[in-house]
């Protein structure tokens, strides 16, 4: 008879002279110990993470801490519909269909009136980002090939075959822009986020078909928090690698330590949205080629700019498929694109990744149904409007477009740089410059930046605002005021270092300093609310 293998042997001296009951008990708890260190190793949060999240889930629970947050919540809840109610201070508010239609010229005034209820002046360049341009012809193309595709739907493949061509071209054009081969494929989707939900749920399922039951994404701090909402909608983990605190691009060395046989994604920013720093995406491609793991770069925000910066004059380091670890590149059309909200578009370096994408469902009593997003039905019209845009801009227009906009940017950032009492984040790579102060409280400085007009975006650790810089800041004047009345600012913030900041760039400031951030998230939520608030009778004396 062979003899026993080393390990059996060794358990059996463990259990010799063992009790029964002993031997269960025994062999119980290691089981139970082994599905504890599993569910460790495979959690989606950290056990320090969830050990915090604990601690303030209980300190919730005590009565007078209980009672004092749903105070404080109460009185923030009241203040969201202040403002909503001041917002809309006499404006006809509509909660029944009217009993008659109302007039196409009654309906182009409410809309009009609608269009001029924000507090800031768009059309003059004070908002940072979300306004591209402000060329009516680009505007009329857009619209009026929306008008003559609005009803149609990219599903119906044999009714509306033109809508399938428009969007197959965008994407080719696409890739094109970004130095695909034939083989890279894509689609278009609604926007930014979708295309990141899309590109993580491409690679789940890629990991799934490897048999990688519970996969990871390894992501900057910095990326965009699209792929947050990714994990929370497809039940991914997040490793969230830390990025050089004077650089503010990701540290790559970092990003080699968090990958393991559980990744199924690496990111990296070109640019991110904080900072408008750009990760080092060729050292990532290495990574990624090393490790066999795809790399995504989210170009969503700077993508139509960078791809154009090189024509245009303009240093820009690759970040696209030329480098043979990027898998799938995100980008916005409905940004520096110019199309009207609603278009981005997701780009995979082969046609593997993108039936990962697709979901199909084949027992289904209505037929065989596949889908390329995460809708089944799509705006036809937005398709063909991104479509028309490009068209009609054309890539000697991008390019003379981006020569402005980085043009511009570079003024502001060597302004800002020299205004005393601030400093700017990094090297911004494209549009987005972000800036802060170690000698006052910045948000003191956005909300006297508020006060004059300006539209600025809060970050938060560390504190600081941006400033995306769109087609609408090159407009003659816009920048030279921008840069004198962040002057002007920072000279107020300087003689008054330690006057209180008030108004919604106070929140900024308090929200950092809240250890329990599920707190934040319940004021986040209660402000989501209130955007969807409409004022009652009697409101006005809130």
């Amino acid at each position: 008879m062979s003899e026993r293998p080393q390990p059996l042997k060794a358990i059996n001296r463990l259990f010799e002279g063992k009790e029964p009951w002993q031997i269960v008990t025994m062999t119980a708890s290691s089981v139970l110990a082994i599905v504890w260190a599993h569910s460790l190793y495979n959690a989606k949060d950290s056990v320090t993470t969830r050990m915090r999240r604990e601690f303030f889930r209980w300190l919730r629970q005590v009565p007078l801490v209980r009672r004092k947050i749903e105070e404080k919540m109460t009185d923030i809840k009241q203040g969201f519909k202040k403002d909503v109610v001041k917002r809309l201070a006499g404006v006809n508010i509509r909660r029944e269909l009217p009993e008659n239609g109302l007039t196409a010229e009654q309906i182009r005034e409410e809309v009009m009136d609608h269009l001029h209820l924000g507090a800031y002046d768009w059309k003059s360049g004070n908002v940072s980002g979300a306004i591209y341009h402000l060329n009516d012809e680009i505007v009329k193309v857009a619209c009026e090939a929306y008008s003559q595709t609005a009803y149609t739907n990219p599903l119906h493949a044999d009714v509306f075959p033109g809508i399938n061509k428009m969007e197959s071209e965008v994407v080719r054009m696409a890739v094109n822009l970004f130095h695909g081969d034939a083989q890279c494929c894509g689609t278009i989707t609604t926007g930014g986020t979708e295309s990141i939900i899309m590109a993580c749920k491409a690679f789940r399922d890629l990991a799934y078909s490897k048999g990688i039951s519970n996969p990871q994404i390894v992501v900057p701090t910095t990326v965009h928090c699209a792929f947050d909402k990714a994990a929370q909608y497809l039940g991914l983990s997040v490793k969230s690698v830390r990025v050089d605190p004077d650089t503010l691009e990701v540290d790559v060395d970092a990003v080699r330590r968090a990958v393991g046989r559980r990744t199924c994604l690496i990111v990296g920013s070109a640019p991110n949205f904080p900072y408008g720093t750009m990760d080092n995406i060729a050292a990532l491609s290495d990574i990624a080629i090393e490790y066999d793991v795809p790399l995504h770069v989210d170009a969503c925000l700077g993508g139509f700019l960078a791809a154009f910066m090189t024509q245009a004059g303009h240093q820009v380091p690759v970040f696209d498929f030329r480098l043979p670890g990027v898998a799938s590149i995100s980008a916005d059309t409905h940004k520096y694109g110019y199309a009207p909200k609603g278009t981005s578009v997701i780009l995979y370096r082969k046609p593997e990744y993108r039936h990962h994408q697709y979901t199909v469902t084949t027992e289904w009593p209505g037929g065989v149904y596949g889908s390329p997003t995460v809708n089944g039905s799509r705006a036809g019209g937005l398709i063909a409007a991104c479509w028309a845009t490009m068209m009609f801009v054309g890539r000697d227009r991008y390019v003379r477009m981006t020569d402005e906009i980085v043009r511009t940017a570079r003024y502001v950032e060597d302004e800002l740089r020299k205004i005393d009492g601030i400093f700017v984040f990094g090297k911004p790579a494209t549009s987005v410059i972000a800036f802060g102060s170690k000698k006052f409280d910045i948000f003191q400085m956005a909300d006297l930046l508020h006060k004059k007009g300006w539209s600025l975006n809060a970050l938060q650790f560390p504190s600081g605002v941006h400033i995306c810089i769109t087609h609408a800041h090159t407009q003659a004047g816009v920048a030279e005021r921008f840069v004198s009345d962040v002057s002007a600012a920072a000279a107020h913030c300087g003689r008054h270092a330690g006057e209180p900041v008030h108004g919604k760039m106070a929140i900024y400031g308090v929200a950092q300093e809240i250890p329990d951030r599920s707190l934040v998230s319940d004021i986040t939520k209660h402000f989501i609310d209130s955007m969807y608030y409409l004022p009652e009778p009697g409101d006005e004396n809130l």
